[in-house]
């Protein structure tokens, strides 16, 4: 992946790193790759969480990067309908963590 991306670019290096960590520690709650064309658009799978109304659930979505990653953030579209619903929502993880 690394060999046809500007890796000079802050936001492509991160996003890489990110990538390896996702490699490094695999889960069976979530699955995330980004599309081959752009590195900065990704489509991802998560597994409802038990004990709540999306328990049993697999839920698709996609998430874009912008230029600026990690210092503005990502934006995330759930692409699977639940009660005839799409969200879009922005998350920034450093203030999360």
């Amino acid at each position: 992946m690394a060999e046809k991306h500007n890796l000079k670019n802050p936001a492509v290096k991160r996003i890489l790193q990110e990538v390896k960590e996702m490699q490094l520690n695999p889960s069976d709650d979530y699955m995330s790759l980004s599309l081959e064309e752009n590195i900065f658009e990704w489509q991802f799978s998560i597994r409802g969480p038990g004990y709540s109304e999306f328990e049993g659930g697999i839920y698709h979505g996609r998430v874009v990067f912008p230029s600026e990653y990690p210092f503005k953030p990502p934006s995330f579209m759930l692409l699977t309908d639940k009660h005839d619903e799409q969200m879009e929502i922005s998350v920034n993880f450093n203030q999360v963590l």
